[in-house]
């Protein structure tokens, strides 16, 4: 079997390695040098599927309930199983209540405890929800590992559009690229930033609510730490912009005032490909098979739809249905 994989992030890459480990020879057409053009390099890695479902359907929750272990299955030893913490300021409990309301899986805090997880937290929030069942990881190092693992296992990575004759099946997972070619898919624009700091030291993600901005904080080890994103209905795939830098910001203030001495490492903004209910499918016409729409949830649900999207290559019975 000889599958060529258009799209070189996550999706791709998963799809590639759940097929190469099924046995397909497969080639992946790359054309850049580096990740920076690919949405995934953008993301905040976070396998929190508890958390999704505050504003997500219940069917991200039940398909991201194994993302780590798919992870930890795929590249052993990158997925950090610390949890997720959620916090709100004190006037905006309310969004905590409403966040606890819409999610399962959590435990209710007090800032003592708040405190024992996050030492540098101590005395700034009264009260949290943990999330013990959630994980994250590094998406750029994770790129990174899988490409190079891949690479040894035998996959061909081709700079240009290869031919697609000779190939017994064709993967599409270029994303943001389908845009006003697939149906129903559109653009959401996300933004975020890295800050540098040695004063504030996080062992998981924590989402800071807030009713206009809510965000997450993501530590990247060595002081360093993603700060997303914005969700805003536009395909504009320019910088940042100047209010929802200042937003981020704030809103890392707020989480500890010492983000404030901060240094700026980079921002970023990309566009994220949704389809109208934001979840991702997996399709096939004739020897062509799509992964797409996979939307804010790319390393969470990527693994299980690179596993739908090799069932599709190697089960011609299911041609023009979603994958399970």
């Amino acid at each position: 079997m000889h599958v060529l994989v258009r799209g070189p992030g996550v999706a791709g890459l998963t799809v590639a390695h759940e097929l190469r480990k099924r046995g397909a020879d497969v080639t992946i057409v790359d054309s850049y040098p580096t990740f920076r053009h690919a949405a995934s390099w953008l993301a905040g890695g976070m396998l929190a599927p508890w958390c999704e479902r505050e504003s997500a359907d219940e069917a991200v929750l039940l398909r991201g309930l194994d993302a780590a272990d798919r992870w930890d299955a795929i590249l052993p030893g990158e997925v950090q199983r610390y949890g997720t913490l959620v916090v709100a300021p004190a006037r905006d409990y309310g969004e905590l209540k409403r966040f606890a309301g819409r999610t399962t899986g959590h435990q209710w805090l007090g800032d003592a405890e708040i405190a024992s997880l996050e030492p540098s937290l101590a005395g700034r929030f009264r009260q949290g929800l943990f999330f013990p069942g959630e994980a994250h990881l590094d998406p750029r190092r994770v790129l990174t590992l899988l490409r190079y693992r891949l690479a040894v296992q035998g996959v061909v990575f081709a700079e240009h559009s290869a031919s697609e004759e000779g190939f017994d099946n064709v993967v599409d997972c270029t994303g943001a690229a389908r845009i006003g070619t697939a149906a129903g898919l559109r653009g959401v624009r996300g933004e975020m930033l890295y800050l540098e700091t040695q004063e504030i030291d996080l062992a998981r993600p924590v989402r800071l609510l807030h009713p206009r901005f809510p965000v997450y904080i993501v530590p990247r080890g060595a002081g360093l730490f993603m700060v997303g994103a914005t969700m805003i209905e536009t395909e504009f795939g320019g910088p940042v912009a100047a209010r929802s830098l200042m937003e981020l910001l704030n809103a890392a203030y707020a989480l500890h005032p010492a983000f404030a001495e901060a240094t700026v490492v980079e921002t970023g903004a990309g566009i994220r490909p949704a389809f109208p209910d934001n979840f991702p499918r997996a399709t096939r016409e004739g020897n062509r098979i799509s992964i797409n729409g996979l939307y804010r949830h790319g390393f969470l649900l990527a693994p299980a739809m690179a596993k739908g999207a090799a069932d599709l290559v190697f089960n011609q019975n299911t041609a023009g249905r979603n994958a399970p």
